[in-house]
């Protein structure tokens, strides 16, 4: 195959930052997805129905003339929330969904849920209504090895929930591991996972071998191969549990080559060019088309999308450095060739 046309994807979890970053990072993202599910972790966080608005405006003010390209809103749960808000902002259409930080877990959590217990209420109301949840699965105790805490977090919160609360739709992000894909699989219809690009192509090896490597940095942090490999059989299995979220997280260069560089990878510019990658790999080409455009809108009970992509099998140089406004960033694959390329207009 050496061609491939599928409907157009949508990315179901991306960061896209605010001010200056947004309007640089935004086109990455809208040349490629149709839709996206955008992180509320600002400074400060996405926490009411009227702040998911202003953002949203922020966001479409700064899209290219040209684009076509939704932002789908989510609220940044704290201790406090207000479930009449979040109930209110969701039945309004504002939110498609809320999301789970604990805290202290990645970048900008310190207002995240410092225990379950408390929103408790406000996940009910969810369950009630059909608002999915969006999970950062972590666990934050200094005591739990930071390549364990994703398996932690199953075994302490994550599967208690959804025996709990049978009826709540939960999309377990970014996920990293074998005992996640093994979770997923074992749980209701009512819980799902996302898959980033980077996760199925690097171990932790990229982060730790021939010296620091700060751009391969992320949260979770990537594992072992076996559990990369495991998150590559699941992408490519047909099911409809899996499917595509970009994690896509930009910091400036200098932020992240730093004494204390910023966990994230931006990997908006060449997403799909880095997905088709590895499904090609896996020959499972024809099986692309469920993990990026159709399983994503069937979760959350939207309608796919009509227009459609290619993408072709030509090289791809990806550049060492792109900008967004006066930063400097380092996208994923900076500097190497992936095997396929996206045709700059849809068919």
């Amino acid at each position: 195959m050496t061609a491939l046309t599928i409907r157009r994807p949508d990315d179901w979890h991306l960061h896209l930052r605010d001010g200056e970053m947004l309007r640089g990072v935004l086109p990455y993202t809208a040349r490629q997805f149709a839709r996206a599910i955008v992180m509320p972790n600002l400074s400060p966080p996405v926490t009411t129905a009227n702040a998911a608005l202003e953002y949203r405006t922020r966001i479409m003010d700064a899209l290219p003339e040209s684009a076509d390209f939704t932002p789908l809103m989510t609220c940044y749960l704290t201790d406090q929330t207000d479930a009449d808000d979040l109930a209110a902002g969701f039945a309004d259409g504002v939110f498609t969904a809320a999301k789970l930080y604990p805290a202290g877990a990645t970048t900008n959590s310190a207002h995240g849920v410092t225990d379950i217990a408390n929103i408790r209420g406000v996940l009910e109301r969810m369950a009630q209504i059909g608002m999915v949840l969006c999970v950062h699965g972590e666990v934050t105790d200094a005591d739990v090895d930071v390549f364990d805490r994703e398996a932690e977090f199953i075994d302490r919160i994550l599967a208690p929930l959804v025996r709990d609360l049978p009826d709540l739709k939960v999309v377990f992000e970014h996920i990293t591991t074998s005992q996640a894909v093994e979770f997923v699989k074992g749980t209701s219809a009512n819980v799902a996972a996302t898959i980033t690009p980077h996760h199925l192509h690097i171990n932790r090896n990229a982060m730790l071998v021939g010296g620091i490597q700060p751009h391969a940095y992320c949260l979770p942090v990537a594992k072992r191969e076996l559990h990369r490999l495991a998150l590559r059989a699941a992408a490519v299995s047909g099911s409809p549990k899996f499917f595509l979220g970009t994690d896509s997280a930009p910091h400036e260069r200098a932020a992240k080559e730093s004494a204390c560089g910023c966990a994230g990878i931006f990997n908006a510019p060449y997403a799909l060019e880095s997905y088709a990658e590895v499904f090609a790999q896996e020959n499972a080409l024809d099986r692309l088309e469920g993990f990026a455009s159709l399983h994503g809108p069937a979760f959350y009970g939207l309608p796919v999308n009509e227009a459609r992509i290619t993408l072709r099998q030509v090289d791809c140089a990806v550049p060492d450095m792109v900008r967004a406004g006066d930063a400097e960033l380092v996208p994923f694959h900076a500097g190497k060739t992936l095997g396929w390329t996206l045709d700059a207009a849809a068919d």
